[in-house]
């Protein structure tokens, strides 16, 4: 017993020998940092070999990894250096690792890890694999500017003073309050100045802002976002809704809802579509300078409307009632996080106060970029271009309904990236499940009513028509056609379509 004893030893001397000699060649190429928990009973060096064996039992460290140094493992876990050595080849005699003149210590290849369905329980099934993305309001990632845009990142960056990478104005880069103030005075009719303007992440994020600001109850269209509504609740504010129709919100009742804010989407009311009667701006305008309520317009894609000139701002009548919000979202991408606030003057510091100093601001580097594309013009070519692309892809989207579901009525596609096809009575359910059974993802209609409301509920299905690549858009529309419910029985069914 004593002879096999002192075998062993000897062996083990060998090994250890051998680790040094390749852990001496690798002290130099490797410095991954490795956690580890040493616990339970037993030496040092057993509580090591315990936890790396668990560490490769569950996939953690995968096979072919690559471990510390054992003296820099040993420093990290203020243990000796013979004992991680020891735990090293003891695992490489198991099997666990391997070890390699010049490659150092490495999780062996046959060490496999837990199978999925040994590591955790068995899942849910999956939900049905998207094919088409039919979404409302998504722009095509695919036509992203990325020359352009990668042109204005480098003569912004170079560009750009030395504070700009230090903590910054609350407000956003001046750089990029100036070239708003330019475009949206030219473009969207709006009247401010640079030092009236707040950078944000988006609609929401503003939205977010003015709740912690602006208190008491708050109307919003009957058809709109609900995690606009959520935003609004979780703040600890009423909403109360207002009915749409075809000319948008109804402004005459929002004397008796008692409301000092009002959230609109004037350019084009999301999502039914249409822009607000002109009269009905009017009405806003004088109803918020008679009771001192605020007007926060969603210009969520102003820019984009197909048949005339797009629909000016509602803050150009009363820059000191209106709170105009727009964001990149829709023009540029999502992806971005980057909005402006365009503020009444008695706002701006209330607005920067629940800002505050170290709030989750957009980054500097993406709003002097966005500076430098707006100044120098590519921000306008890269939006008449878009209008042109997504005209193409409205006209088709109407031409097929016509020919294939001439009894589908669509609406809202004089601007914007969406259209509401409105369908008969109790039957948005059953297209929204065929719809999944043809791989399409789209919203039906109902989820965006205030539950408050007293408008009678509408069947239909919401579908954007900006996300889908050029190369698949024909049959997503083709997929969207079988999805759609058949006509009345005394209708005549159209060629290209069948009755289900």
């Amino acid at each position: 017993m004593a002879k096999t004893w002192a075998n062993h030893s000897e062996s083990s001397s060998l090994e250890i020998s051998s680790l040094d000699s390749f852990e001496a060649d690798s002290e130099q190429a490797t410095g991954a940092d490795l956690h580890l928990e040493l616990s339970g009973e037993g030496s040092l060096r057993s509580q090591l070999m315990h936890a790396l064996r668990e560490a490769i039992r569950s996939g953690r460290l995968a096979p072919g990894t690559q471990l510390p140094p054992y003296r820099s493992l040993a420093q990290d876990l203020g243990i000796a250096r013979n004992t991680v050595a020891g735990a090293y080849a003891e695992l490489v005699e198991e099997g666990w690792l391997s070890a390699r003149q010049g490659s150092g210590t490495r999780v062996a290849r046959r060490a496999e890890p837990l199978r999925p369905d040994q590591a955790r329980p068995p899942q849910r099934r999956t939900r049905r694999r998207v094919v088409y993305d039919l979404m409302p309001s998504s722009p095509d990632a695919a036509a992203f500017p990325r020359t352009a845009w990668l042109t204005s990142v480098r003569r912004a960056v170079a560009a750009a003073p030395n504070d700009a990478f230090g903590v910054g104005d609350p407000r956003g880069r001046v750089e990029l309050r100036e070239a708003l103030a330019e475009y949206l005075a030219r473009a969207r009719g709006v009247r401010t100045e640079p030092d009236r303007i707040v950078i944000c992440s988006g609609f929401a994020h503003g939205l977010r802002l003015l709740g912690s600001v602006l208190r008491g109850t708050v109307a919003v269209e009957s058809y709109g976002l609900d995690f606009h509504r959520d935003i609004l609740a979780e703040i600890g504010l009423r909403t109360v809704p207002l009915t749409v129709d075809s000319h948008g919100a109804r402004i005459d009742e929002l004397p008796a809802t008692g409301a000092g804010t009002v959230v609109l989407t004037p350019a084009h009311q999301f999502p039914t579509g249409g822009p607000l009667h002109p009269e009905r701006r009017a009405a806003v305008i004088d109803w918020a300078r008679s009771t001192g309520g605020v007007l926060v317009e969603d210009d969520y894609d102003g820019e984009f409307r197909y048949d005339r000139q797009p629909v000016g701002a509602v803050q150009g009548l009363d820059p000191d009632r209106v709170v105009h919000i727009g964001s990149t979202s829709k023009s540029l991408s999502p992806a971005l996080r980057l909005g402006w606030m365009v503020l009444p003057g008695w706002l701006v510091d209330d607005i920067i106060a629940a800002k505050g100093p170290r709030e989750m601001w957009s980054g500097v580097v993406d709003q002097l970029t966005l500076a430098d594309f707006i100044a120098r013009g590519a921000y306008d070519r890269h939006l008449r271009r878009m209008r042109q692309h997504y005209r193409r892809r409205r006209d088709l989207l109407a031409s097929v309904l016509a020919e294939r579901a001439p009894h589908i009525k669509v609406s809202g596609i004089s601007a914007g990236l969406h259209a509401v096809l409105e369908l008969p009575p109790g039957t948005e359910e059953m297209a929204l499940r065929a719809a999944r059974r043809q791989g399409l993802a789209l919203d039906g209609l109902r989820p965006y009513r205030h539950p408050d409301s007293t408008m009678p509920p509408r069947d239909g299905l919401v579908i954007g028509y900006g996300t889908p690549p050029d190369h698949v858009f024909t049959a997503a529309l083709d997929a969207l056609c079988l999805a759609l419910p058949d006509p009345p029985e005394d209708e005549p069914v159209t060629p290209g379509r069948r009755r289900r």
